[in-house]
């Protein structure tokens, strides 16, 4: 009757048909001979499931959740007959609960048995891990069940739930008590079972679970439309809006947590308001946002705080190398360690070899130092703001508990600061007062006193004091724990007189300090491994003693022009890196004693040096380059270099005496050579080449025929190789052709010829314009020109 009215949608109607057919495939519940009230209860149990899967109206206010959800579907493998723990790993604040609610309340409705528990700090000091258990329990099964101590609830929980098929929830764990006395084994649970942990402790998840789900900051889109949800109640920002909304945005640093609070706090106000919320956020950082922050703080041990304090006032941004490990190993944190603890709890993070943490858990580092004592800085443990150090050393507020001093002065700032000041500081670790030395750069410090006098500090393992103004280094001065000694662009000339006593002494850096005329003696210093007198243009003498630093890794003179000699002698044997570039007046290198085979690199370009000492070849170690360059006075090729069998890369250019190209076919692992502007008149042939050679440089030689200095050539073993052998010239003319089955690419102009390394090409029927990119192969040659044709050469 409805298929004939007129009044009815055909469409509706259709829409009805198929509903109908569905139902009829729908098998119902038999009742037999069995009582009715336990099928009641079993259809309204699959009713109060099926409403309770339906998601929260809230989850369309949520961001960037979608992809995580997939993630973590895949994570769970949902219906499997298996038992899974999943964890869910992030920051405080970021979104791990979050993740679990919606997760919970897309999954729970295929359980019966389900549970939600949230373990935080708070809900565990009420009642403990009894108190937990027993809420597990009740949930689970629904009734009311005593648990008397910790040992009994893992009883319990075994005995009642191993052959029950539960989805439980886990929320903010923290502790491995926590989950040995909840979920300690996947035998506890019946087949299929789920649960999933969320912690900030990775570490505390990969002990436990077979997969992680690490929680990431929103992208820059998400975070404003997150943002803006709270800030106007819809997902963009109101027209006048939009830039303040990216400033408050760019705070957060994609955290959902500052998000939504400086969203809400900001919502219906003024711009008036808006600018000095933003001004006072930059002061005063909101407190309900550090509160949350700080909880993965508190949870720290005490050197792990220590630690995390000194990265987000001192570290933060820094490279991660010896260097800083050294100087928090120095400090007594054990970074071996803590530093891993601190990336499992999501408190920093290291990324390109950089040690980086979230701006805002840096601003609650910073702002637990600054509630030492906020109204004296002098009276905190930690000073790194500009305006605070300067309070207190334009002053004589020091005092006892200043433990680290690093100040960074601005560009084209200068100061005037008391020595004095620094005297009470009893405790001070560390005090570095940089500033920019480059070009235009006015900044400087000028010091009533000498600072390094007036430092009474024995705990100080760290100085970095730029443009230090005196002659010499106080003659009291006495540290037995400094690691670390740099004075860049100094006004010393002669560091200390005699031996001084700095047993733990790693580094000193004198770098561009232009009046030093001598380095000091090292024999008090034994495990020095790196010393940095580069750019000391006056420094004419090295004392005898550098020879014998057991422990020296990095030497750098670099620049040194006074300088004329080394010691006879060196015996360095954990020496990697020696720079003598730019020594003009360097006529001799030293002769190697010893075992010296750690020696990876040696620079000599642009010294006076005609030959190198037969000691040489006993370099065996030298792998990662030999640089001559510049050396006006060789003339012959030096017979020791061909003992560095393991040498990769060599550098001859502008040895304008150079005439003659070498035998190197020996020498199976040079990779580089550089033969610039050489007084080379022969091209190479192949039996003089290095088997291996993948860079051959030969511009500018003016011996060789004028074609042969032009642009740049590769060449591969084989067409199918990916390592090329590049060579930076183009040849004269020839007819003559190998075929090696050489692959070449290069960059010609005009009808020019390629010859070299035994292989001659020449670019056929179409001028080759310099900027196109130009591919050969044999026994035919296609030219793909990229922006006109492709032609086919063939071989002559």
């Amino acid at each position: 009757m409805h298929e004939e009215s007129l009044k009815v949608d055909k469409e509706k109607m259709q829409t009805w048909r198929d509903a109908l057919t569905a139902l009829g495939k729908i098998s119902g519940w038999h009742l037999h001979d069995s009582y009715e009230s336990p099928l009641i209860q079993e259809i309204t149990g699959k009713i109060f499931i099926g409403l309770n899967c339906r998601l929260s109206s809230d989850y369309k206010k949520l961001v960037g959740i979608d992809s995580s959800v997939k993630e973590m579907m895949n994570l769970l493998g949902i219906g499997l007959d298996d038992v899974r723990f999943i964890g869910i790993h992030g920051m405080s604040g970021i979104g791990k609960t979050t993740l679990a609610r919606v997760i919970y309340e897309r999954v729970s409705c295929q359980f019966k048995a389900r549970s939600f528990i949230t373990c935080g700090r708070e809900e565990t000091k009420n009642g403990g891990l009894v108190y937990l258990q027993k809420q597990l329990l009740s949930m689970i099964t629904g009734e009311e069940i005593n648990v008397w101590d910790n040992g009994d609830g893992i009883n319990v929980i075994r005995k009642r739930l191993h052959r029950r098929k539960v989805f439980v929830i886990l929320d903010d764990v923290d502790s491995e008590k926590q989950l040995e006395g909840l979920a300690g084994s996947h035998d506890w649970f019946g087949i299929g079972s789920r649960i999933i942990i969320t912690s900030k402790d990775g570490h505390l998840l990969k002990r436990h679970v077979s997969g992680i789900y690490k929680v990431k900051e929103l992208n820059d889109d998400e975070a404003l439309q997150l943002f803006s949800l709270s800030a106007f109640k819809k997902p963009h920002p109101t027209e006048n809006y939009v830039d303040m909304s990216k400033y408050f945005v760019n705070y957060a640093q994609g955290l959902p947590l500052a998000l939504k609070v400086l969203g809400s706090f900001l919502f219906g106000r003024t711009q008036s308001a808006w600018k000095s919320a933003w001004d006072q956020l930059q002061e005063n950082p909101s407190k309900e946002i550090l509160d949350v922050l700080q909880i993965g703080f508190d949870g720290l041990e005490y050197l792990q705080k220590k630690l995390f304090l000194d990265i987000a006032c001192f570290f933060e941004g820094e490279k991660l190398d010896t260097k800083l490990m050294d100087v928090l190993e120095s400090f007594g944190y054990y970074p071996g360690i803590n530093l891993d603890v601190l990336m499992d709890k999501s408190l920093i993070t290291i990324s390109y070899g950089k040690l980086l943490m979230h701006d805002l858990l840096r601003k609650i580092g910073r702002e637990i130092v600054r509630r030492e004592c906020p109204e004296d800085p002098g009276r905190r443990t930690r000073l790194w703001c500009y305006e605070d150090i300067l309070r207190v050393l334009k002053s004589k507020n020091g005092n006892e508990p200043v433990e680290g001093i690093v100040l960074n002065l601005p560009f084209q700032k200068s100061e005037k600061l008391r020595a004095e000041a620094l005297s009470k500081m009893t405790k001070l670790r560390i005090f570095k007062i940089d500033h920019h030395c480059f070009y235009g750069n006015s900044s400087a410090i000028e010091w009533n006193g000498d600072p390094l006098k007036s430092l009474s500090s024995n705990e100080l393992r760290v100085i970095e004091l730029v443009r230090y103004p005196l002659k010499s280094f106080p003659s009291n001065f006495q540290s037995d724990d400094l690691i670390d000694l740099c004075m860049r662009d100094s006004q010393v000339k002669q560091l200390w007189k005699g031996s001084k006593s700095l047993g733990s002494l790693k580094r000193i850096d004198l770098s561009w300090s232009k009046s030093l005329i001598e380095t000091p003696d090292f024999s008090g210093s034994p495990n020095l491994e790196t010393l940095n007198f580069s750019w000391c243009r006056s420094l004419s003498k090295v004392h005898p003693s550098i020879g014998v630093l057991k422990r020296l890794k990095l030497l750098d003179l670099n620049s040194c022009g006074s300088l004329k000699s080394l010691p006879d002698k060196i015996n360095l044997k954990s020496l990697e890196k020696i720079s003598l570039y730019y020594c003009s007046r360097l006529e001799k290198f030293p002769d190697i004693v010893g075992d010296m085979t750690s020696l990876k690199e040696v620079t000599l370009g642009y010294t006076a040096i005609k030959e190198l000492p037969l000691s040489f070849k006993n370099l065996s170690g030298i792998s990662e380059g030999l640089f001559l360059d510049g050396c006006k006075n060789l003339s012959i090729f030096p017979s020791v270099i061909y003992s560095l069998s393991s040498l990769t890369k060599l550098d001859l250019r502008n040895c304008r005496r150079l005439e003659k190209f070498p035998d190197l076919s020996s020498m199976e692992c040079l990779e580089s050579l550089g033969l610039e502007k050489t007084a080379i008149t022969q091209l190479p042939s192949p039996s003089l080449r290095p088997k291996n050679i993948k860079e051959l440089h030969l511009s500018g030689c003016k011996g060789l025929p004028p074609k042969s200095r032009d642009s740049r050539l590769h060449l591969y073993p084989s067409k199918k190789s990916s390592d090329p052998i590049c060579v930076s010239f183009l040849s004269y003319c020839s007819t003559k052709y190998y075929s090696h089955g050489i692959y070449a690419e290069y960059k010609g102009e005009g009808d020019s010829i390629l010859h070299g390394l035994g292989i001659s090409l020449r670019a056929l029927d179409n001028p080759l314009m310099y900027d196109y990119d130009v591919s050969l192969s044999l026994p035919n040659f296609q030219v793909f020109n990229t922006h006109t044709h492709t032609h086919t050469i063939p071989v002559v």
